[in-house]
């Protein structure tokens, strides 16, 4: 992972986040977005954070599946732009290690390369929608709304973009980004930006169902499979087919497909080594 190395997060247990919460329950990570008193908007520290989380759910390989909440009525109000204007506004961290490139939250996504829940229960705004579009699933309750105001304050979600293309039409994301409009969670699952739809009372266990599905999956496949679909986008089509032949062979080799194989024939659970 470029923000963090794997020595970085050896770390981890000794770092006091300011801005999140972090729980780790067997294969299960969860990321909680805790500045609610901000509307959970992301000063350049909180951003630093959420990607520090990130990488260590992508190093500890015990990690099978991230869950992403927030605390408070609104789940992201975008970026704090005081804070990213205004050092003196932003508090740093001092426990958190160097950051390597600037913090960029889409692209720490896609480098996670494991399955992650987005558990919205309230407003997405603006730079939220990279949390979202970074999430490979993303349940909400209906009454949510999200929308792209940017334009009202004289600027454009920039970053949001390269993150919503490959999840919408280009239309349709210059129609959020020139009219600003505040989108249902119904619409938002027409427009694919949401997978699941569920009521407040049964959203977590919703969520928490699907994230125990997930852990109950091999691991090193699913992670081969995502890494393998990041990079067939950026390969010719006629060299695609060859590609994933042999990330497949590849796979075929290892304790887990040989596992898989011998635990269906013995009509029995898999116990999955992520090797």
């Amino acid at each position: 992972m470029r923000f963090y190395s794997e020595e970085d997060i050896q770390t981890f247990d000794n770092v006091r986040f300011l801005h999140i919460k972090t729980a780790k329950t067997g294969h299960l990570f969860t990321i909680t977005l805790a500045r609610p008193e901000k509307r959970n908007a992301f000063t350049p520290t909180m951003a630093e954070e959420i990607i520090y989380a990130l990488a260590y759910a992508h190093y500890q390989t015990d990690i099978r599946c991230v869950v992403l909440k927030a605390e408070g009525p609104v789940f992201c109000a975008g970026a704090d732009l005081n804070a990213f204007h205004d050092r003196s506004a932003n508090t740093v961290n001092e426990l958190l290690p160097r950051i390597h490139e600037e913090a960029r939250i889409g692209d720490a996504f896609n480098e996670l390369l494991k399955p992650c829940i987005a558990q919205v229960e309230g407003a997405v705004l603006a730079g939220g929608f990279l949390f979202i579009c970074g999430c490979t699933f993303v349940f909400s309750v209906p009454e949510a709304t999200f929308s792209l105001p940017e334009v009202k304050r004289g600027i454009w979600p920039m970053q949001v973009m390269a993150s919503l293309l490959p999840i919408m039409s280009q239309r349709k994301i210059l129609e959020m980004s020139i009219t600003g409009k505040a989108y249902s969670g119904q619409e938002a699952l027409e427009m694919g930006l949401v997978t699941h739809l569920a009521d407040r009372g049964a959203i977590e266990r919703e969520v928490n169902a699907l994230a125990a599905h997930i852990c109950n999956s091999a691991p090193l496949s699913i992670q081969c499979g995502m890494r393998g679909l990041q990079k067939i986008q950026n390969l010719p089509q006629s060299e695609q087919h060859a590609f994933l032949k042999s990330e497949l062979d590849k796979l075929l080799q290892t304790e887990d497909a040989k596992e898989g194989a011998l635990a269906f024939k013995e009509k029995r659970e898999p116990i999955w080594k992520g090797k």
